[in-house]
């Protein structure tokens, strides 16, 4: 997926790009490619982002290490303000920040990545529970009984020796 150039948006028909995804990102390991569309406003001194696409990923489940498969879909959209960034070396070393300061920019004259923001949506869509079944009991530890704990490596029998020396 190609970056857009942000001026070239503006000039447009309705200053709108919208885009077919059908592959791979780069740095997301999918079973499918990333299937969907988004689309780029540019609605003066702000870019309105949305999309809708699917993938598949293969997770290992928390209880049970079973790897399964999970869709995930994604329906986001996003307003990206059009600002210059500020020069760092300008700011104070620490300083407060506003809610209202806390938002996503790009400079006007610069490139939106859409693979870059389609990367980062999939992964917030990634679950932090990551369950294979609601059912899932997790790992099955079978009970271990002392006639079953007879050693089938001699290699252990010293050990085995001190052990009982210590326990008597």
């Amino acid at each position: 997926m190609e970056p857009i150039f942000i001026p070239q948006l503006a000039k447009a028909p309705e200053q709108t790009e919208t885009v077919k995804v059908n592959e791979y990102l780069p740095d997301l390991e999918t079973l499918t490619p990333v299937q969907g569309y988004l689309r780029v406003s540019h609605r003066g001194n702000y870019l309105e982002v949305s999309a809708h696409v699917e993938a598949i990923v293969n997770l290992v489940c928390d209880r049970c290490l079973q790897h399964y498969n999970h869709r995930l879909s994604v329906k986001a959209s996003e307003l990206i303000w059009l600002q210059e960034p500020v020069d760092a070396a300008s700011l104070p070393v620490e300083r407060e920040i506003s809610l209202e300061e806390l938002v996503e920019t790009l400079p006007p004259q610069g490139y939106f990545p859409p693979a870059a923001w389609l990367y980062e949506q999939l992964c917030l869509e990634i679950p932090h529970r990551k369950l294979c079944d609601t059912q899932c009991e997790g790992i099955v530890v079978k009970e271990v009984s002392k006639d079953s704990m007879s050693l089938s490596d001699r290699r252990w029998a010293s050990l085995e020796a001190i052990k009982n020396q210590l326990l008597n």
